[in-house]
């Protein structure tokens, strides 16, 4: 949104609307960086005492997070309710002097924003021109009355009033608004001066790391290289060969350049927490760390530097400036404990696993839109079992035919166009695999958390791409259900030779295990070749 602002000469404002269970709704924008962070925490607390999707919020939690933020009333319809519960907003929030106004095309709009702005008058308060808006352009209402119908679970033709009556909630020019607002100018000019006082930017929001990982006397990076050194002495003893040496320090440097070393850290704390347990958990870095050395050393991934040619650009570069990004699989029986660990450590106000945003496919989309619309399962499963996207007209229109479909229906014309304009939308928010974000100040003061909906599980509500664009980085703690298998046939060497490997232990090049490896595939293809038989 940012840079799409930026290239258009606009300033986002940056806020939300919050529904209160005991309150008409307001609009809350954040006027500087603290009163951001006081939002984010307004709703982080009202998720976290809800269900996943939910926000339970009174007024006296709005009023105990009110300062640095500027608050717009939003009336309900009936307007005599709004006067009777307008003193009790204005005295909980004592900044409040905006109540929104919108030209609804109802029919009854200048007698209902003329009513609205004597009570909000009479309140010391003033109307503030708004637009309600909830798409961009008018053309876009259907696809907006099918998303309003998937939500409230209900089709086209049974939705009523839970639909707006009309194509007039999209954004409007200035030159619009005024003319709309031609007899209340103080409202054009009171949204003006709200606007001007907003100095909120996104580009504040700077990403400390945690501080735990660190002790007393020694920087982030000095504690980085003692780790590091120290495990090296583990693997070589006092003969750590030449190349390792010159492949350490080269890492080592760059880190420092780049002021990456309480990530580091932070991976490592949560490995050793892991590897610390009894009995350990095995756990295994993996992707583009395995050509860092530092990570070898650390114990998070088992990619010998001495006997392999390590390519660490391809893992942390000058050049691209990309934060690193460090994969570990624990074993997917016992990584809960881990995460719950993350979670005790750092505090839910500190940690929380980045979101997913799972969008509308080709054929998620016509199935939606398809039962919006009326059209019945049978239907819909043809159009979505036939339909493979992004493909041209006439194409689509043959795959229609091979599923005993009419294209020239206009009813199912419509049906495929709603759905085309769907795909690639957001349908729900998700949460990652086992993407934790950790930080130094409360996170909740940076973006909100809410439930998820497995238990005891607190996740953001930005993805990837968001954390990436702010700097943040993330830790992936993922589940691998191999390194299960392979700690189980460790306890059975254990058990049976008396001998404990490790996965950087494991002997490599056991002319053995490749002829059992043979042995296996024969025999699999073989089968797999009776069967087809």
């Amino acid at each position: 949104m940012h840079s799409a602002c930026d290239a258009a000469g606009l300033t986002p404002l940056i806020g939300c609307r919050l529904d209160l269970k005991d309150a008409p709704s307001l609009l809350a924008y954040p006027i500087d960086r603290d009163g951001y962070g006081r939002l984010s925490s307004l709703l982080s607390l009202g998720k976290m005492r809800a269900d996943k999707g939910e926000c339970d919020i009174s007024l006296s939690d709005v009023a105990d997070h009110a300062e640095g933020i500027a608050f717009i009333a939003w009336p309900q319809d009936d307007l005599a309710d709004f006067e009777r519960e307008l003193p009790r907003l204005r005295e909980a929030l004592t900044s409040l002097r905006h109540v929104a106004a919108s030209w609804l095309y109802r029919g009854d709009d200048n007698a209902r924003i003329e009513q609205l702005d004597r009570i909000v008058r009479r309140h010391g308060c003033t109307i503030l021109a708004t637009n309600d808006v909830h798409y961009h352009a008018p053309d876009k209402r259907p696809l907006q009355d099918v998303m309003s119908c998937i939500r409230e679970k209900v089709t086209l033709t049974t939705a009523g009033f839970l639909l707006n009556p009309n194509a007039e909630r999209h954004l409007k020019s200035p030159e619009e608004m005024a003319r709309l607002f031609a007899r209340w100018p103080h409202a054009i000019s009171a949204t003006r001066e709200f606007a001007d006082s907003l100095h909120f930017s996104l580009n504040e929001l700077r990403y400390e790391y945690p501080r735990e990982t660190v002790p007393e006397g020694r920087t982030p990076q000095q504690h980085l290289e003692h780790l590091t050194w120290e495990g090296a002495r583990r693997f070589w003893g006092d003969k750590v060969p030449y190349k390792v040496l010159k492949q350490l320090n080269y890492e080592l440097q760059l880190i420092e350049k780049l002021d990456f070393a309480r990530y580091f850290l932070t991976v490592n704390d949560i490995v050793a927490f892991a590897r610390g347990l009894d009995p350990p958990i095995l756990c295994q870095g993996r992707g583009s760390a395995a050509n860092s050395a530092v990570c070898y050393c650390l114990g998070i991934t088992a990619v010998d530097p001495a006997l392999n040619d390590l390519l660490f650009e391809r893992f942390i570069s000058e050049e691209r400036r990309e934060p690193p990004d460090i994969d570990v699989d624990f074993e997917h029986e016992r990584r809960e404990e881990v995460i719950q660990h993350i979670y005790e450590k750092y505090g839910r106000d500190r940690a929380g696993i980045a979101a997913t945003i799972i969008h509308y496919r080709p054929r998620s989309a016509i199935r939606e839109v398809g039962k919006v619309m009326g059209l019945s399962e049978d239907v819909c499963a043809a159009i979505a079992s036939n339909y493979w996207g992004s493909m041209e007209a006439e194409v689509a229109e043959e795959r229609a035919k091979d599923a005993g479909l009419d294209m020239n229906d206009p009813h199912l014309k419509r049906v495929m166009k709603l759905a085309e304009q769907m795909i690639g939308m957001p349908r729900h928010l998700s949460q990652h695999v086992g993407g934790f974000i950790l930080t130094e100040r409360p996170l909740t003061e940076t973006v909100p958390i809410g439930n998820g909906a497995m238990d005891d599980r607190t996740f953001i509500e930005w993805d990837k791409d968001d954390i990436e664009e702010l700097g943040i980085l993330k830790i992936d703690v993922l589940a691998l259900g191999m390194l299960t298998c392979i700690r189980k046939c460790f306890d059975l060497i254990d058990l049976h030779e008396s001998e404990r490997f490790e996965l950087a232990t494991v002997p490599q090049e056991v002319p053995e295990v490749y002829d059992m490896l043979c042995k296996g595939i024969r025999s699999a293809c073989s089968r797999s070749r009776a069967v087809r038989r």
